[in-house]
């Protein structure tokens, strides 16, 4: 099945400001993961902080949480890190966080990298981004699929389909499991979409924000590169139980940077809000600075 009748176009990009402590501004941003809360017009955000080249500190990133006005553009930080690194499977860093709110709170699933390099899915839990626990694996790796990452959640009642990168031949793609939740209940599908020969992203794919709100056909901006991993960023469309493909950009939505100094090329989706009969998507440009884009439905 496929469908003609989708598309999407972007009405503007805006810079994302960011205050909080010194320990914080100095670090690279990335991964802006927003979210809304029920009842509140506020906004709130989870990113990742990197050191800045030549930093002496060595980790690969801090995850910090902060709050914005009705606007989402001005975000105001906490004074420290929701999730550092410090246990074997996260003790080089956290990376890359997805809010999922539930009865008790909230899940957030993150990247942890160990000493040798290696990601792994990881879950914190709590009743608030002051409060979290973490509580281990979220989706284990395999030998074939390593740096299992990056997860894009749908869920059904008790039931989770979670979308998220791993590792495989060279290549990062996305893999398909479906689940009660986080640890080892994961029954695994095959792989809903692949890289495209000759297109803009025919060697690396990358899970980003998930729109369910139409059950129908729900919709994904995700990530793409080439062999040189110039990252840019397109949508795809996918049955109900996100198993197959309805449709597909045939260019990025917001294509790599052209005027980058250093060998950075790179957009890179994280998050969506719908708001007004449009879409926040909020990314990171060449892995330090963060832009909200305004996307419209075309058809």
């Amino acid at each position: 099945m496929s469908r003609s009748d989708i598309d999407f176009a972007v009405e503007r990009i805006d810079d994302i400001a960011i205050f909080g402590p010194d320990m914080l501004l100095k670090r690279e941003l990335m991964s802006p993961y927003v979210w809304q809360e029920p009842g509140d017009a506020g906004f709130h955000m989870l990113l990742r902080a990197v050191p800045a080249e030549g930093a002496a500190e060595q980790d690969t990133g801090r995850i910090w949480y902060g709050r914005s006005g009705s606007d989402g553009m001005l975000f105001r930080m906490a004074e420290a890190p929701a999730i550092v690194g410090g246990n074997t499977r996260d003790a080089h860093g956290c990376e890359d966080p997805t809010v999922v709110q539930t009865a008790d709170g909230y899940t957030v699933l993150y990247t942890g990298v160990d000493r040798e390099g290696v990601g792994h899915m990881l879950y914190a839990t709590g009743p608030d981004m002051a409060s979290l626990a973490k509580q281990g694996i979220a989706l284990r790796n395999s030998k074939t699929e390593r740096n299992s990452k990056e997860a894009a959640v749908m869920r059904d009642g008790d039931r989770w389909r979670l979308l998220y990168e791993y590792a495989h031949d060279g290549h990062s793609l996305i893999g398909l499991a479906e689940g009660d939740g986080p640890g080892d209940r994961w029954h695994h599908h095959d792989d809903p979409f692949t890289i495209r020969p000759d297109m803009w992203d025919n060697y690396h794919l990358s899970t980003g924000p998930l729109l369910a709100q139409d059950t129908d056909c729900p919709i994904m901006f995700y990530n793409g590169a080439n062999a040189q991993a110039h990252w840019g960023i397109g949508w795809v469309a996918f049955t109900p139980d996100l198993s197959a493909v309805v449709a597909r950009s045939e260019a990025p939505l917001i294509a790599p940077p052209d005027d980058v100094d250093g060998p950075r090329d790179i957009a890179f989706a994280a998050s969506a809000v719908v708001r007004e009969g449009r879409i926040w998507l909020y990314y990171s440009r060449n892995d330090r600075e963060l832009r909200r884009a305004t996307i419209r439905r075309v058809r």
